[in-house]
């Protein structure tokens, strides 16, 4: 793959690429006499392209040869201080979800550096930034949402009507800035040895740079929020700049694409493309007929919305098989959805309906390529306790219905490394689903496990006095099963034999709902009550911070929070360590849909997409980052 700095979309490489010029500030003052240097990065590592010296105006000039790579980036460092380090995105290639981007002139200062460590704060190591497609490239494009590097200032995304003054993302940036100046040529060096210090992760190695300080900040957003913000505070560069110290160092970005209207969940695709179910109509509480698509920057791709094939009120569920083909339930027509990978619906007008569905919510693919929903209410026409509907390899005309083991309102279903179905039991005792009311009091519930046999287990139903209204569940890498329950505030985790392992209570009452699983098995936790999104140390207990137990918070007690992020049902990681959010409601009384969706950036362990079904980083040893889904067998 070859990448030229033209200014364009490149598509057949010119022999002698135009070279790239910029300039180069610190503290809004020019930098002179800095090493610039052009680096290309990707699967297999880093190259430097090109180097060069910022005259007295800050400017600098690289002529490179052919410069190939996934993500092509500068850094900058004034001749004899190694303290200061700022850097910049200056193209991306193909391979990801956005059409590939380059720059021929650049400006590089704190704001690009900040914007572009958080981006790619999963690829960041000692050599520089590398890693596998596609998530290495569409975190070098979110970055552009950040920053536009051609001007050094916010980019278009962070300062649009859906964030600007909406939330503190565009203020939390200066703030980081503001905290890079400090380390200016010129600059009070006890102050810049303070945010160095500070920067410094329990136990860890103190930063050698600000790029490796904003980095730290990026991975551990808890790390010195109150004394960092009053270092901050002595710098005025940036504007805004948050007025408090924040809960934690987290950039938040809000995406309100056309009929992205309380979404109750979402799925990842290959290339990182964001699809989701919509319960209603934008501003009403009709059902809405469309799946909605974003790719990895948040732009609705062209064929969304997306209509037809029996959609009518996306539920809580979606699921993408082998072929890329996505199956979302259809709540209000009591059907199943399939669309092809470019939004064509495969399925009839009515939607399949086999297997007598009756309210679907939940949805997963196993290894076989088989199609589990979560038939809520059971036969048609029946509220009953409900069943599981397999369409096996895909194929409606052959449902299976699964009964007994316990089934009662299933709810959620996920697949773990065994071909086994987990299936949540959102037993009601009068509480309405999706209504006005909220359940009181011990409300139970319980977990179903199903053998690749269509069998429920010997040990099903599984029961505990921690279920309480168990909703969304998770599988982690070692076939642990995590329960969020939404009435007790705590999340439950299984082992594989069937035996809770731990009961986990949240800091504080957010009444979780959905639950997910990073690449480094640390689970995140949506929050409907509270709007919030809450962390817990996973079995890898090496992936969390020094005395870190497995159900250790990890974020702040109230969890980490935006004004952007509503009352939540879904939460999904995706190849490049973002978080994207489902903003089902907006509020509670009366029951108001929720405005699309809210991506946390490059705070998470990255995944492969779709799941498979376990959560499983990419790689960047092999060809292909992630092994495809019809390659995973049942251990």
């Amino acid at each position: 793959m070859a990448l030229a700095l033209t200014g364009l979309p490149a598509t057949t490489p010119p022999a002698t690429p135009a070279p790239l010029h910029g300039t180069v500030t610190s503290a809004g003052k020019p930098l002179s006499d800095a090493t610039v240097t052009l680096f290309a990065g990707d699967r297999q590592g880093v190259r430097t392209l090109g180097r060069a010296t910022t005259d007295a105006d800050g400017a600098f000039r690289i002529r490179a040869g052919r410069r190939t790579g996934s993500v092509l980036y500068v850094e900058a460092a004034p001749s004899g201080d190694r303290s200061l380090r700022l850097r910049s995105v200056v193209g991306f290639g193909p391979g990801g979800g956005v059409p590939q981007r380059s720059e021929s002139a650049v400006t590089v200062n704190e704001f690009t550096t900040v914007a572009t460590t958080y981006a790619l704060a999963q690829f960041t190591g000692r050599h520089g930034i590398t890693g596998p497609s596609p998530g290495l490239e569409n975190a070098a494009a979110t970055s552009y949402n950040l920053a536009d590097p051609a001007t050094g200032k916010p980019g278009k995304v962070v300062t649009d009507q859906n964030n600007g003054s909406k939330n503190d993302t565009l203020a939390t940036l200066g703030t980081l800035a503001d905290l890079v100046s400090l380390c200016a040529p010129g600059a009070d060096t006890g102050r810049c040895r303070d945010v160095l210090r500070l920067a410094t992760p329990q136990r860890g190695s103190a930063p050698g740079d600000t790029a490796q300080a904003v980095l730290n900040l990026a991975r551990n957003p808890r790390l010195a929020t109150g004394r960092l913000y009053a270092l901050a505070n002595r710098a005025h560069t940036y504007n805004p700049a948050l007025t408090t110290a924040p809960a934690a160092w987290v950039l938040a970005l809000h995406y309100t694409a056309p009929d992205v209207y309380a979404p109750g969940r979402t799925a990842i695709d290959a290339k990182g493309n964001v699809w989701a179910s919509n319960n209603w109509l934008p501003g009403t509480r009709n059902p809405s007929p469309y799946v909605t698509v974003q790719d990895p920057v948040g732009t609705p791709t062209p064929n969304s919305p997306i209509s037809g094939g029996g959609m009518k009120a996306g539920a809580w569920g979606i699921a993408i098989d082998h072929e890329g083909s996505v199956w979302v339930p259809s709540y209000g027509g009591d059907a199943m959805s399939k669309y092809s990978s470019t939004g064509k619906p495969l399925s009839p007008g009515s939607g399949f309906r086999n297997g007598d569905l009756n309210h679907p919510q939940g949805t997963a693919v196993d290894q076989r390529g088989n199609i589990w929903i979560a038939n809520f209410y059971g036969l048609k026409g029946n509220r009953g306790q409900g069943s599981v509907i397999v369409y096996p390899h895909g194929d409606p005309s052959k449902a299976i219905t699964i009964k007994g083991g316990g089934l009662d309102h299933p709810f959620s279903l996920q697949i773990d490394g065994h071909g086994r179905a987990w299936v949540s039991n959102a037993r009601l005792n009068g509480a309405k689903l999706l209504g006005t009311r909220v359940p009181k009091g011990h409300v139970g519930g319980s977990v179903t496990v199903i053998g690749p046999d269509f069998k429920p287990t010997s040990f099903s139903p599984i029961k505990d006095n921690s279920f309480d209204w168990p909703l969304a569940l998770a599988v982690d890498s070692e076939n642990n099963v995590w329960v969020p329950s939404f009435v007790s505030n705590s999340v439950t985790e299984i082992g594989p034999s069937g035996k809770v392992a731990g009961v986990y209570k949240l800091p504080t009452a957010i009444a979780p709902w959905s639950v997910a699983i990073d690449g480094s098995d640390r689970v995140w936790v949506a929050g409907f009550g509270a709007p919030s999104v809450s962390v817990l140390c996973g079995v890898n207990t090496s992936a969390c911070p020094p005395g870190s137990s497995t159900g250790s918070p990890l974020s702040p007690p109230h969890g980490y929070r935006s004004n952007s992020i509503q009352h939540l049902t879904a939460v999904q990681l995706d190849q490049s360590g973002n978080v994207w959010l489902a903003n089902n409601w907006s509020a509670l009384v009366p029951p108001t849909g929720g405005n699309g969706l809210v991506e946390l950036i490059g705070v998470a362990t990255p995944v492969c997409t779709p799941l498979q079904p376990l959560p499983a980083r990419p790689t960047a040893t092999t060809s292909t980052a992630c092994p495809t889904q019809t390659s995973a067998q049942p251990r």
